[in-house]
């Protein structure tokens, strides 16, 4: 009889918790953001991932060296949030407390403690420093911040960190005409980024198949001129999910994602 009431009771608190469930007609979708930025902060894949790529770029790197070792205008063009910089604790916190990033809270976490960095990057970019490589930072972060984003790189001892190698977003958001001008006037060995609009602007604004074309168009690129970083919790590949669709609600994002699942049946 203790058996059969305890099992009773365990029913109702399933049955009770079930219909508590199904009251429940959307999701929260900034909640399935949760796994991706555990994986960035916990999983030692991760860390794996990122210290692979530098380790390619390194090769990569003393090999164009060593072909041409008097060349003085060898270069490199970095992307700066979540390549060099992880900002994966501001993401959490908005997720913990429910919140919208805004500007004031972005310059709040910009001007706080040190902003922890990706795995291998500010070394890989200070020994090639050391070797006469050009570092240009460019990132789509909003000229407004360039100072605080210069003190930022400063302090962690970056090489050519001044307003003239820190190219940030003024008039125009894609980074295809600030990669140009570099490239004018430099032999660009190396682009590292975690969002292949930080490697060439056909990938702006361009739907899932197109994405996957170009990719594989330059397939012999990535790992050689190309070096990805991960990063699962934002970029254009999510954006192309939803086919740049800024109004959509929680529950057309969610139906949006389920119809892009590829399943057996």
């Amino acid at each position: 009889m203790i058996r059969i009431a305890i099992l009773f009771a365990f029913f109702l608190v399933t049955a009770e918790a079930g219909a508590q469930d199904s009251s429940k007609t959307s999701l929260d979708v900034g909640d399935l953001k949760l796994y991706p930025l555990l994986w960035q902060q916990d999983a030692s894949e991760y860390r794996a991932l990122c210290y692979q790529a530098f380790n390619i770029a390194a090769f990569r790197l003393d090999a164009a060296i060593q072909k041409n070792p008097k060349k003085t205008d060898l270069a490199i063009i970095t992307d700066l949030d979540e390549t060099i910089l992880d900002n994966s604790e501001i993401e959490a916190e908005m997720i913990k407390y429910h919140e919208k990033l805004s500007y004031k809270k972005w310059m709040d976490w910009l001007n706080g403690p040190a902003i922890p960095t990706v795995p291998g990057g500010v070394e890989f970019l200070q020994e090639a420093g050391k070797k006469g490589v050009t570092i240009y930072y460019i990132s789509n972060r909003e000229i407004k911040g360039l100072e605080i984003t210069l003190t930022i790189l400063q302090k962690l001892k970056l090489p050519n960190v001044d307003s003239a190698h820190v190219l940030l977003v003024t008039d125009v958001f894609s980074k295809g005409p600030r990669i140009k001008s570099v490239m004018d006037t430099h032999d660009v060995v190396l682009l590292l980024g975690d969002n292949l609009n930080d490697f060439m602007p056909i990938f702006e604004d361009r739907s899932i198949p197109d994405r996957f074309k170009e990719t594989d168009k330059m397939k012999k690129e990535w790992g050689s001129k190309f070096i990805v970083l991960p990063n699962a919790a934002y970029g254009e590949w999510e954006n192309a999910l939803f086919e740049y669709k800024d109004s959509l609600s929680d529950d057309q994002k969610i139906t949006r994602l389920k119809s892009l699942l590829k399943a057996v049946q």
